[in-house]
């Protein structure tokens, strides 16, 4: 793994082209340059999917949960042994510093020990009957095929998330991998495969996302979507979903607030959140956005977050020094000028970026806005990108009406030493996820999932293998 590799398609065991031969360049986007290329799937190539897909998901069926467990684990270890050069080819083709690369590779291993360990926790029930002669049963059975549809901000964790709890529950998966960052997902995928995964079982095609997403969702071979991107793009794809009748986990947008309250520890509110918001350059879906400060701290926190800012380290993710990449396309750079001067242009005060870095890759500087008002565009729509707004209330109740204003409600965030506000806060803030006084996100062990505009479902915790599970009711009579 020396140099970029030129990607391709994973059907029924094999590595191989797309069938008409199409490939697309993949840039680096430290430096705009194409590193490699990625196979195009056409028509025929997911026809050849979902043949595997079928055939594999007999074989994988039968397969017992323990030999799946065994598999899987053996995975997990492969994709450690692996990690630094898999963050390599990670930080060329998304640009993150290879720190967070390596971390999100490692983290990867451990989301598919643990759901190696659910494998074998997907029990039934047995449900006591009304006559003495009659036995009633449940059984977990694993749902079917499974397309999952996942983005480039994080190329390992999102796919890690979606196939594992699926091999985990005995289904087979169609993953359509993201174009801009295709080599580690295909690493995920190789891992599985040197593991010893029977063919057909995992496959892995790239394309141009609405032509995958619309022949998928709606074949018959297919019985369950997951999908984790953007919120308009989630509603039409789990709308086709229905009209299907399949199921449908969706992971979509944030624009997760912050609420730190006038007794919080300032220096433990500022060292833990301010580097949340910079990591991946703020292309994180539970990425803290709308900063809601107390007014006794307003001013201060407000500084020393454009202080910060000022001072992050942005280079290429391959530097030792680097602390924030570069964005991971060219089309995010006039989405956040434009979301920028509108704030601006209504009021905001620009504190710290709000610019292009140099004219080579897609660098834009840590940005901080405060006092922006409810009319920008900022407020409304998720940024995506590496700018913080840092806006003040007086009152509790206004923080959280402001908390819960936006349809969108993945993830929140507090700073608070009152045990009773920190309550308050956990049940009244809507969202999916809230974590108080520390980062306590993302972790295998823990739901990870949104409410209202930001989906439905969990792709963490003992619930997320729920989905790929139907529970069948077996009644017996002597």
């Amino acid at each position: 793994m020396n140099s970029y590799p030129d990607v391709q398609l994973y059907i029924d065991g094999q590595w191989r082209p797309a069938a008409d031969g199409r490939a697309l360049a993949v840039l680096n986007p430290a430096t705009a340059g194409q590193i490699g290329t990625v196979a195009h799937a056409g028509r025929a190539d997911l026809d050849a999917a979902l043949a595997a897909a079928e055939r594999g998901f007999q074989i994988w069926r039968r397969t017992s949960a323990f030999d799946r467990a065994k598999l899987m684990r053996k995975a997990a270890e492969l994709l450690r042994a692996r990690a630094e050069e898999i963050a390599r080819l990670m930080v060329r083709e998304n640009g993150k510093p290879l720190a967070q690369a390596r971390i999100e590779t490692l983290a990867g291993a451990d989301i598919i020990d643990w759901f190696a360990g659910e494998a074998q926790r997907s029990y039934g029930q047995v449900i006591p009957s009304r006559a003495p002669d009659v036995l009633q049963i449940t059984l977990k059975l694993p749902v079917g095929p499974v397309a999952a549809f996942t983005p480039w901000n994080f190329p390992i964790n999102q796919v890690v998330r979606k196939l594992s709890a699926a091999l985990a529950a005995g289904c087979s998966i169609i993953v359509k991998g993201p174009e801009e960052t295709p080599a580690s997902p295909a690493e995920l995928i190789r891992a599985f495969a040197d593991a010893g995964l029977p063919a057909g079982v995992a496959n892995l095609v790239y394309g141009v996302p609405a032509e995958i997403s619309e022949y998928l969702i709606p074949h018959p071979v297919i019985r369950k979507v997951s999908f984790t991107g953007s919120t308009p793009v989630g509603k039409h794809l789990a709308a086709l979903a229905g009209q299907h009748m399949k199921r449908a986990t969706m992971e979509l947008g944030g624009h997760a607030p912050v609420i730190i309250t006038a007794d919080a520890d300032l220096d433990l509110a500022a060292a833990t959140i301010i580097p949340g918001k910079f990591r991946n350059a703020g292309q994180v879906c539970v990425a803290p956005t709308r900063f809601l400060v107390e007014d006794p701290l307003a001013d201060a926190f407000a500084d020393r977050f454009a202080e910060a800012a000022r001072k992050l380290k942005v280079g290429d993710g391959m530097l030792p020094d680097t602390e924030m990449g570069p964005l991971a396309n060219e089309r995010r750079i006039p989405a956040l000028e434009a979301l920028v001067n509108d704030a601006v242009d209504r009021g905001a005060r620009l504190l710290a970026g709000g610019r292009r870095i140099g004219n080579e890759g897609w660098f834009f500087e840590p940005t901080v806005l405060a006092d922006v008002p409810v009319s920008a565009r900022i407020m409304n729509e998720e940024p995506f990108g590496p700018v913080a707004i840092v806006n003040r209330f007086s009152a509790l109740d206004d923080a959280i009406a402001e908390a819960n204003r936006l349809p969108f409600a993945l993830a929140a965030y507090a700073f608070t030493r009152d045990t009773a506000t920190a309550t308050r806060l956990g049940a009244e803030v809507e969202a999916g996820m809230m974590t108080i006084n520390h980062l306590g996100l993302a972790l295998p062990e823990i739901p990870f999932g949104g409410m209202k505009d930001s989906g439905h479902g969990t792709e963490g915790g003992s619930e997320a293998l729920d989905a790929y599970l139907e529970t069948r009711l077996v009644t017996r009579k002597g």
